[in-house]
């Protein structure tokens, strides 16, 4: 009888650097803006990761969206004002060598498909610095968003993307680039009642997006980096978004995958339903959109008011809530992307992603242990379900030895 040895395969894990946005103080990096990377890159190494994604933005004297107005500011770790010349990467790559942390993608999350034309310009012209960047850097991917055009219905989203995006996506292609798709839906990303912002934000929406990427030669660079939380927040779990993938011909989508979990409040959802909060917000005054950034963040409650970000880890131990998908079921998050999805393990990042906001402090001393219990809960769960999938898939059927018992099932309710 053939035996099969046991060899589990591990997913290096990783942290967004937006966690601590400020980790090098404003004034520093402005003047010297590679500073903030290095700083990163040593801080990772405390914090006992493979791997970071590096976060990119528009300076914040260059946004259009100010940081009171977002539910979770993003961070311009690397810092484009300046092109960045090959002596800023060789300067980055010596500090990648050094820490032995590598950069698994860039990270800039920002609406590609803005409805202002010289708004959505500005955005598009930095992606192609990012996507410059990138390929300087020896980085594989950038992540982020598709967006939404909000003046067109979803059909004419799809339109505007095959016209407006592509050629961003052949742009990649041409620098040997993947576009990772974070698939958040960002209901308050505007004072408006859309809760479905980011037109990439479920299966049914990427595939329609990497058909379209098809007919145009570019769909392998079209690929997503699945985040748990956004599913819990639409009613879904990651078991039935992997099967449907698997159903319809996609496994091989994901290529990255966000740690970050979100747990649902049951009364709220009883209050507003999982579409959110559609009055009385407080982001409108006097009849119109309130011109106060911070009265706009409240557009948020579409969100918040049902859910909570959770930091991996974090949140208690629930198995119901896990079956009602309130709350993501690690383990079998991990398991299920073995069994259904087509990856590359080992070289797939877990990237934990900090968005709970009572415990997003932004001083290093405080955050560090935060950061390091969360970084080990994802890196143990992972460990475990690479252990168990090279037992119940490997190992034991090779000895035609049965596994015990059915485990979670995907579209059961």
């Amino acid at each position: 009888m053939p035996v099969h040895s046991f060899e589990p395969q591990f997913m290096p894990v990783g942290v967004l650097t937006a966690a601590l946005q400020e980790l090098t103080p404003r004034e520093k990096r402005d003047a010297d803006p590679d500073l903030a990377i290095e700083e990163w890159l040593a801080f990772a190494t405390e914090l006992d990761v493979e791997c970071i994604q590096l976060a990119a933005a528009l300076h914040p004297d260059e946004a259009d969206v100010p940081a009171e107005a977002m539910l979770d500011p993003v961070a311009n770790t690397l810092d484009l004002r300046e092109p960045f010349t090959r002596e800023r990467a060789a300067r980055v790559a010596a500090a990648v060598k050094s820490s032995g942390v590598e950069i698994a993608d860039i990270g800039y999350f920002d609406d590609m498909l803005h409805e202002n034309a010289a708004i959505r310009a500005k955005k598009h012209a930095f992606m192609l610095r990012i996507f410059d960047a990138a390929v300087l850097l020896g980085v594989p991917a950038v992540c982020g968003f598709i967006g939404r055009n909000q003046s067109l219905s979803m059909d004419e989203n799809l339109v505007d993307f095959e016209q407006s995006f592509v050629p961003l996506l052949q742009e990649a292609k041409a620098r040997g680039l993947e576009y990772r798709i974070e698939q958040c839906p960002m209901p308050g990303w505007t004072t408006g009642d859309n809760f479905h912002n980011n037109i990439a934000y479920t299966p049914g929406t990427w595939i329609a997006l990497h058909r379209i990427c098809e007919k145009h030669g570019v769909g392998d660079q079209l690929r997503v980096h699945y985040d748990p939380s956004h599913a819990i927040l639409m009613g879904q779990d990651t078991r039935g978004i992997f099967q449907y993938l698997k159903d319809e011909g996609y496994p091989f989508l994901i290529s990255g995958f966000h740690v970050k979990g979100q747990v649902i409040d049951a009364k709220g959802v009883s209050g507003w339903g999982y579409g959110g909060q559609t009055v009385e917000r407080g982001d409108w005054v006097a009849g119109k959109p309130s011109p106060n950034p911070a009265d706009q963040g409240h557009a948020w409650a579409k969100q918040t008011v049902l859910c909570e970000h959770e930091l991996p880890g974090t949140a208690r131990h629930d198995p119901l809530a896990y079956l009602q998908n309130r709350t993501v079921d690690w383990l079998d998050h991990q398991l299920a992307a073995r069994e259904l999805l087509e990856l590359d393990v080992a070289r797939t990042p877990l990237i934990v992603e900090h968005e709970y906001g009572p415990a997003r402090v932004q001083d290093k001393d405080a955050l560090k242990p935060i950061l390091a219990g969360s970084i080990a809960f994802s890196r143990n769960i992972d460990r475990a379900a690479a252990c168990m999938y090279a037992l119940q898939s490997e190992v034991l059927p090779a000895q035609g030895i049965p596994v015990q018992g059915i485990g979670r099932q995907a579209y059961r309710s």
